[in-house]
């Protein structure tokens, strides 16, 4: 049966607009996204105040390495620097936020997968906070290299619970309840095709930089005043 939607365990966010809001400011495009990792850190501490678990965000997708390559190694040096700087904040430790990093690394440097891989071990005996980096992720790409490691594995026959590991998305622990896309764009560009089947969308017209506390109070208010159905 449909039920009433109160508190999303599980929030998923496509953050869009870093650019236009660093070329409406007059700023570096990279400044931009620099102000769209920060702000990455606000939505996980207000997911923490609404009672949020699970926090799953966008990171950089497969598209993004068709950008400027000026653009891409800018943003790797910055995931250098933010990355190095999760490490040693507290509130990571503090609200024992276990990190994990889904996609395809195969195109970061290797500098990169090894912090990743550092920072997820480091947070892997956490389980208080959730916080899900979609990094050279594509949804398409999810799917068809989903299928090839459920072919190479040997499988000849899968179903839903079988073919969820062999996803590149498989480590989540839920579905996203509320997935959050900002800067007014009414598409899923490929986002999480699979585990946001029944997820509720919520469109904000604020670019990324630009959403604050209140804007999410909007969309958990909105969440709130739903019914789920699930396809019944």
């Amino acid at each position: 049966m449909a039920g009433k939607a109160e508190r999303p365990r599980h929030v998923a966010l496509i953050p869009d607009g870093n650019r236009r809001w660093a070329r409406r400011e007059g700023k570096r495009v990279i400044e931009g996204h620099a102000a769209g990792i920060d702000n990455l850190g606000n939505l996980l501490k207000w997911c923490r105040e609404a009672k949020v678990k699970t926090l799953t965000a966008w990171g950089f997708s497969t598209e993004n390495f068709e950008r400027p390559a000026s653009e891409v190694r800018e943003l790797m040096r910055l995931f250098e620097r933010k990355l190095s700087e999760a490490e040693d904040r507290n509130e990571v430790h503090k609200y024992k936020i276990r990190l994990r990093v889904l996609g395809d690394l195969e195109k970061f440097p290797e500098r990169v997968r090894k912090m990743i891989r550092e920072l997820e071990g480091k947070t892997a005996g956490y389980d208080k906070y959730e916080l899900n980096l979609l990094l050279g992720y594509g949804g398409r790409q999810e799917l068809v290299a989903a299928v090839n490691r459920a072919l190479a594995s040997g499988r000849k026959r899968v179903d839903e619970k079988s073919f969820r590991q062999f996803l590149w998305s498989g480590a989540l622990s839920s579905d996203p309840d509320l997935v959050i896309r900002t800067s007014g764009e009414m598409r899923t560009s490929g986002f999480l095709p699979w585990q946001s089947t029944y997820s509720e969308y919520y469109v904000s017209k604020k670019l990324w930089p630009d959403f604050r506390r209140a804007d999410f109070r909007k969309a958990l208010a909105e969440y709130a005043r739903r019914k789920r159905r699930f396809g019944k």
